[in-house]
């Protein structure tokens, strides 16, 4: 079990800090891509890795484009990843790691349904199970939903019935853009082990769990912003102190409730939700930016996506794959200023 968990930290680690791409070629002879990308916001392509040089060429939310390698700035920020993208290079925070995996068609949906992850980019949602319907959400790269349902539109294509745990509705995408998850991928991490905790700095923006005082995971986050300070303290959006994972769900439909706020947001398959304080504050993975290692949320602690399936296969209550929910006390969280 010990392998197994230092394997899927290495590699989980490796996928969100983009280390596995290799250092940008030499700028002689062809180049080959080492990656694919989505631009989770509108963002320039600038000369050098740096937001000083020149910007070359902008990015439109959602496109689709090619990596080439990464590079480190030396500007004076938080997360100093950079990618180089065609002749220039865009910053990691506005980039999410994408794939296009195309994946085999499940028919039969057990009751209860199953659990799926989009593997390409984006895949667009409809409100029936065909292109002629009128578009829904976008469903993002590494999103987790339930699927209830299927159906073939008039080409024979299938598509999944996805059922909203907010809207309460069903959307509908293309079969194939959905990857069925297996009982193996959600199964506990170290389950023998009973001493484990985990430990938020605010200040530092780290997340460090232990298994009996022995450091297991050392990585960067983004918790909820500062909002004000009171008798000489910074009050945090992440509520301070020590707590418990108090529930989980494999999936969740993150949204603000003022529409008109301007800090609203509406966030369709949260995937790996490890919730944590009444308020609803939880650990999850995150798909909207790359920008660890600073505050970013309205209060949850923000992960990449593959180091959240770890957070929530480690900590304790175990959530079985076929269950949309768990309600059980279970791994210490602490944290601090």
């Amino acid at each position: 079990m010990q392998n197994s968990r230092r394997n899927f930290l290495k590699w989980s680690g490796l996928l969100a800090s983009g280390a596995l791409l290799p250092p940008p070629p030499p700028e002689e002879g062809p180049r080959q891509p080492t990656g694919l990308a989505r631009a989770v916001r509108g963002l320039y392509i600038y000369e050098k890795p740096s937001f000083q040089s020149r910007q070359l060429n902008f990015l439109a939310g959602d496109s689709v484009f090619s990596l080439f390698g990464q590079a480190e700035s030396s500007d004076d920020t938080p997360n100093k990843i950079w990618y180089r993208a065609g002749r220039g290079f865009v910053h990691s925070a506005g980039v999410q790691l994408v794939s296009w995996q195309f994946n085999s068609i499940s028919r039969e949906v057990p009751q209860g349904g199953f659990l799926a992850e989009v593997t390409v980019p984006f895949t667009q949602a409809r409100v029936g199970p065909g292109p002629g319907f009128r578009s829904s959400y976008k469903y993002y790269h590494s999103t987790t939903h339930w699927v209830l349902d299927t159906a073939e539109d008039s080409e024979g294509r299938v598509w999944y019935g996805i059922f909203g745990d907010r809207t309460k509705t069903f959307t509908w995408a293309r079969g194939e853009h959905l990857r069925r998850i297996t009982a193996a991928e959600v199964a506990p991490l170290s389950p023998d082990v009973t001493d484990k905790r985990i430990e938020v700095s605010l200040e530092k923006q780290t997340f460090r769990a232990f298994e009996n005082g022995k450091l297991v995971l050392d990585t960067v986050c983004s918790t909820g912003i500062p909002l004000r300070e009171e008798n000489g303290q910074m009050v945090w959006g992440t509520p301070v102190g020590e707590w418990q994972v108090i529930s989980k769900r494999p999936s969740r439909h993150m949204a603000g409730e003022d529409g008109a706020a301007a800090d609203f947001f509406d966030l369709p398959g949260v995937p790996w939700v490890t919730y944590f304080h009444w308020w609803g504050t939880a650990v999850h993975g995150t798909y909207w930016h790359t920008d660890f290692g600073r505050p970013r949320s309205h209060g949850c602690i923000n992960l990449p996506s593959p180091l959240a399936l770890w957070v929530y296969r480690w900590t304790t209550p175990t959530v079985p794959l076929d269950k949309a929910f768990v309600d059980a006390k279970g791994t210490k969280l602490v944290v601090n200023y």
